[in-house]
């Protein structure tokens, strides 16, 4: 295979096959282009680069990409002299291995995390030149991805974000269509009224997890922002214990007790969208992978699936974050972090055949360098991988609008890193919906929890407060 299809992925031939297209349409001009730019984009390196590049990374929800990215990154390093060597993990076991690396002062040059990794910052390098060099030559970012990087006390990037994922409301359009949601639920007040409704007549559970996971982290934040409740506020004062933060632990509790079941309480990260494309789950928050994998196993569930904005709360918030957000750091103990800038410049200038490599699952973080993305008749207008209706990710047009990043109102400081990986607001909730705390008792016991973590990274001078 040439090497240019290695780097652009999915062919036509397959694409039209795998949709039932023929000629005739194509001829029509019905379809949006199907590939990004055939090249790659190559911009040679500053210095010479050698030796090796080591990198760890995630097992994509969506195979293609490792598929893609695997020779990409190979063929950019016979282009410059460098030995690349790609690692792949599962989701879960990304901290861990990060964490073993850091501890022992040796491993790979690039660890890529799918949250804020800020609470490493001591333990990586600045990577405040990769940034300001990426934002000069590609242009103005989604500000989600700065602030999911950057610590605005110490003015140094401690991560470098090459993409980001939407968390759109996921769900099973004929149970709810049958209890009278045709488009789904709008507000949290519909999900408790229509899931309970599927729950009692139709025996299908609500897929929101209270777990020591990634998927639940996201899941209880949501509600969290929903009732007016936050972790801290702009200043990264502690805010969780509050009458906002009672009032989501209040509504979780009634939705638990309505139409959830004990095992979100174990759920793993890709449990919800197990359930929800067996047709177990009638609501869940995620990414569009559960709808990516349902259209490989059989399109008549993928066309069950729709998307929606985030419900709105009783105070008329809907914000949620994203939904994993790739963030790669170069440990301090990399040995070749020279070569690891230049790759993460050179993925980031081919933003186009990473979005479409991952089946639109990955967003850019410079729209600009993928206008075919969002552009009127694009790819999310016409799904180029066969959504029925075509344009079912249309939704995902605003995301930007309606995504933020964790630590919400505040930067993702490393005080929220912490909190975030240690599973302080998932117990939180499940504390509350097991019937172990009231919602007063779990406030006050998560902010008894996070008050030490803000202060010890406070007196580190790493993050800021007290304003």
């Amino acid at each position: 295979m040439a090497k240019k299809d290695l780097l652009r992925g999915v062919s036509r031939r397959s694409f039209l096959k795998s949709v039932g297209v023929g000629g005739a349409a194509l001829a029509a001009g019905s379809l949006p282009s199907l590939r990004p730019q055939a090249e790659p984009r190559f911009q040679a390196p500053s210095q010479k680069l050698s030796g090796d590049l080591r990198i760890l990374q995630w097992s994509h929800f969506v195979p293609q990409y490792d598929k893609w990215f695997d020779p990409f990154s190979r063929i950019w390093g016979d282009m410059v002299g460098v030995n690349v060597s790609v690692d792949h993990v599962n989701l879960a076991d990304i901290p861990g291995s990060a964490a073993a690396e850091i501890a022992a002062g040796e491993g790979h040059d690039l660890i890529e995390y799918l949250s804020p990794p800020s609470h490493l910052a001591p333990a990586v390098m600045d990577l405040t030149d990769v940034n300001e060099e990426a934002d000069r030559r590609f242009g103005t970012r989604v500000e989600l991805t700065r602030r999911s990087t950057y610590n605005p006390t110490t003015n140094k990037y401690f991560g470098y974000c090459h993409s980001w994922v939407p968390d759109p409301a996921n769900y099973r359009r004929s149970m709810w269509a049958s209890v009278g949601y045709e488009n789904g639920p709008a507000t949290w007040a519909d999900l408790l009224e229509g899931g309970t409704r599927i729950r009692n007549e139709q025996g299908i559970q609500m897929g929101l997890g209270m777990s020591n996971e990634l998927d639940s982290n996201l899941a209880v934040r949501a509600v969290l922002w929903a009732f007016g409740g936050t972790e801290q506020d702009e200043n990264e004062n502690i805010t969780i214990n509050s009458p906002e933060t009672i009032a989501a632990l209040e509504y979780m509790k009634n939705l638990y007790d309505s139409c959830m079941t004990p095992e979100v309480f174990s759920w793993t990260a890709a449990s919800n969208n197990q359930l929800l494309v067996a047709g177990q789950a009638s609501y869940i928050l995620n990414s569009i992978s559960a709808y990516r994998t349902a259209a490989e196993i059989d399109y008549n569930i993928a066309d069950d699936i729709g998307f929606g904005s985030p419900l709105l709360g009783p105070t008329g918030i809907g914000v949620v974050s994203e939904h994993v957000i790739p963030i790669y750091i170069i440990p301090n103990h990399a040995r070749n972090p020279d070569a690891a800038k230049e790759f993460l410049l050179h993925l980031t200038a081919n933003s186009d055949s990473l979005v479409f490599n991952s089946k639109l699952y990955n967003f850019p973080t410079y729209f600009d360098l993928v206008p075919e993305l969002t552009r009127d008749g694009g790819w999310l207008d016409l799904d180029p991988f066969g959504g029925r209706p075509v344009d079912k990710l249309a939704v995902l047009r605003n995301a930007p609008e309606w995504s933020t990043v964790i630590g919400h109102p505040g930067p993702a400081n490393p005080a929220i890193g912490e909190v975030f990986n240690t599973f302080i607001l998932p117990q939180m909730f499940a504390a509350v919906a097991r019937g172990e705390m009231t919602p007063d008792q779990a406030a006050a016991d998560a902010e008894a929890k996070m008050i030490p973590i803000f202060e010890r990274w406070k007196a580190e001078g790493l993050m800021g407060g007290g304003a």
